[in-house]
Order: C-alpha cells, then sequence, then structure tokens
C-alpha cells in the first residue's frame, strides 16, 4: 500500500452567519455532503470532530451562526465536497465568509525514514469564500487580502503610509466586480461563487517545514 492510499486528516475552521429564516432542517440540508462523507445519517449524528477537543459543526440559531471547527479523515476526492458545500453555503448565507480548509497527510509522519526523500506529504491549506452573492463574496476577499498585505507592511512601514496600497487593492477588486457585472446575461445575476482564495498552497514536504496540523 502506497502513502497516496492512506487517510488525510482534513480539517475546517471558520464561522458563517446565516439567513435569519434559515432552520436546522435547511442547514442540514446543505450541509449533506460533509456529514454523508462522514458516514453519518444526520447532521446531529456527523456534527462531531474526528479529534474530542474540537467543538465540531454548531448552529447557533439565536446568533443566526454557524461555527465550525471539524476534522475528518478522508482523501483528495474531499475536495470535490467542498465545492458541492460552497454552493450550498451560498444559498443559505448572510453575508461573506472565509473557511480555512487544512489537509494534513499523517501518514508522512509515520513513514520509514528511507522512503521520506522520495515522497513528498500531501498536506495543503486552502481558503474558501461563501456569501448570497458575488460582491459579498469579494468584500471578504478584499478584507482578507488587505489585512494580510498591511500585517506584512507594518513591519517595514507605518499604517498611515499604507493607504494607496490599500487604494490600489480596492481598485483591482473594482475592476473584477464591473469585469463580472459586464460578463452576466441581463436578468441573470448569479448567486455566490465560492471558491478558493490565493493563500492556498501546497504544504513543505519536509518534517521541519511542515505546519502544524492545524492552523488556528
Amino acid at each position: 500500500m502506497t502513502q497516496s492510499n492512506h487517510p488525510l486528516e482534513i480539517h475546517i475552521h471558520g464561522q458563517v452567519s446565516l439567513r435569519s429564516d434559515v432552520t436546522f432542517a435547511m442547514l442540514q440540508e446543505a450541509l449533506k455532503p460533509l456529514w454523508q462523507y462522514a458516514h453519518a445519517r444526520s447532521l446531529a449524528d456527523g456534527s462531531n470532530s474526528f479529534y474530542d477537543d474540537e467543538p465540531g459543526i454548531k448552529f447557533d440559531a439565536g446568533e443566526c451562526l454557524l461555527q465550525m471547527c471539524w476534522t475528518v479523515e478522508g482523501n483528495e476526492d474531499f475536495r470535490l465536497v467542498l465545492d458541492e458545500i460552497c454552493m450550498n453555503l451560498n444559498e443559505v448565507s448572510q453575508c461573506g465568509a472565509a473557511l480555512e480548509v487544512t489537509f494534513y497527510d499523517s501518514a508522512f509522519d509515520n513513514a520509514d525514514e528511507d522512503e521520506t526523500p522520495e515522497q513528498e506529504s500531501r498536506d495543503d491549506f486552502i481558503v474558501l469564500f461563501v456569501g448570497p452573492d458575488p460582491a459579498a463574496i469579494m468584500q471578504v476577499q478584499r478584507d482578507l487580502l488587505v489585512q494580510d498585505v498591511v500585517s506584512l507592511m507594518e513591519r517595514h512601514f507605518e499604517s498611515g503610509e499604507l493607504t494607496d496600497v490599500v487604494k490600489a487593492i480596492d481598485n483591482l477588486f473594482h475592476k473584477r466586480f464591473d469585469d463580472l457585472v459586464s460578463s452576466l446575461q441581463l436578468g441573470r445575476p448569479p448567486r455566490g461563487t465560492g471558491g478558493t482564495g490565493g493563500t492556498g498552497g501546497q504544504g513543505g514536504t519536509g518534517h521541519g517545514g511542515r505546519k502544524p496540523r492545524h492552523l488556528h
């Protein structure tokens, strides 16, 4: 059996503000690809994480909030589940939200020392964006990018010096949104289109350079 056949630990972390009319039954249907992947019979049955110290999948009806800190064992086919989950959450979300997804190759830790030079870990980290419409999704993408860029550049510049940088980012997103609107067919505005952001990327291939199992 090769390492690529070993299960991955897949962790989803984030929270999504839901429409006020969303019920547990509606959320259960939206998250059906997740709990079915975990071989559960319902959301209640599949909401617990692989790790006992994680909250799992929680629905706060009073706050209209979905909170996820949930790990499942799986493989690369889980990426297809993520596509479906994004589309489903678009339909019940109130505003844009970002979800962090970590693929952790636990088998790489247990590989024999003489195997690791020839085999790379399958670690990966991506950010998914969901929202009720493209504008809401682009807004949360913009906010996350500004946060990352400002955090990085404040090591070298004062925050007041970064105004033009933030304006440049805003202009890029305005252009992207205008291009999207101009490409749409009249009378058929799309729902939100969840997807990965620019923060995705492969994990390191050596034990010393790898990210921790969970990034929070």
